[in-house]
C-alpha cells in the first residue's frame, strides 16, 4: 500500500516545524521501499491534498498541542486524527483539517491515517528545536517505524548513520 509519512510545521517557529525536522532525520538515517515517500509538508496548506492523492496510508508528524510537559509523545489513529485537527489552531493546521475535509469530499481520502507527535517546547522564532524535543526527537522516530512495523513495512537503517 502506498504509504506518505508527511511532516508538517513551519521551521522558523523553533518546535513547530518538529514534523518537518523528523522527516528531515527520517530521510537521511532510513531506506525506506519505493511506495513509501517522506514529505516536507511544511506550511503548504491546501496544496498537501494534491500531494496526498494516491495513498492509502498517511503518517502525520506534527508538533501537538496537549497543555502536558515538554516532549510528551501523541499518537491519534483516523478519528481521533480529525478531531485533534478540528481543536488545533495555527498557521498550518487549520488548513490540514480542511484537507482532509476536502479529501473526504473527493474521494480521495487516505483509508489509514495516523498522526505521531510530540508536546513543544518553544514556539519562539527560531530555526532550532528546543533543547527538550531535540533530545527527545529519537523517541518521536521510534514511534514512526514502530507504525511502518505494525502497517508491515520494512526499512533499513543506512550504514553512514550506525553508532
Amino acid at each position: 500500500m502506498r504509504t506518505l509519512l508527511l511532516g508538517i510545521g513551519n521551521i522558523l517557529l523553533s518546535d513547530e516545524g518538529l514534523g518537518v525536522r523528523a522527516v528531515e532525520e527520517l530521510k537521511s538515517r532510513f531506506k525506506f521501499p519505493p511506495y513509501v515517500e517522506l514529505m516536507d509538508g511544511g506550511t503548504l496548506g491546501m496544496d498537501l491534498l494534491y500531494f496526498m492523492e494516491g495513498f492509502e496510508r498517511l503518517l502525520v508528524i506534527d508538533a501537538v498541542l496537549g497543555g502536558n510537559p515538554p516532549g510528551t509523545l501523541y499518537k491519534f489513529n483516523d478519528e481521533e486524527v480529525k478531531a485533534y485537527f478540528k481543536r488545533k489552531v495555527s498557521a498550518h493546521e487549520l488548513g490540514f483539517q480542511e484537507i482532509l475535509a476536502l479529501a473526504v469530499l473527493l474521494g480521495k481520502r487516505p483509508k489509514e491515517i495516523v498522526l505521531v507527535g510530540m508536546e513543544p517546547e518553544s514556539l519562539n522564532i527560531s530555526l532550532e528545536l528546543s533543547t527538550t524535543v531535540k533530545e527527545r526527537l529519537h523517541l518521536l522516530i521510534e514511534e514512526v517505524l514502530k507504525q511502518l512495523e505494525d502497517w508491515g513495512i520494512e526499512y533499513e537503517e543506512l550504514e553512514h548513520t550506525r553508532a
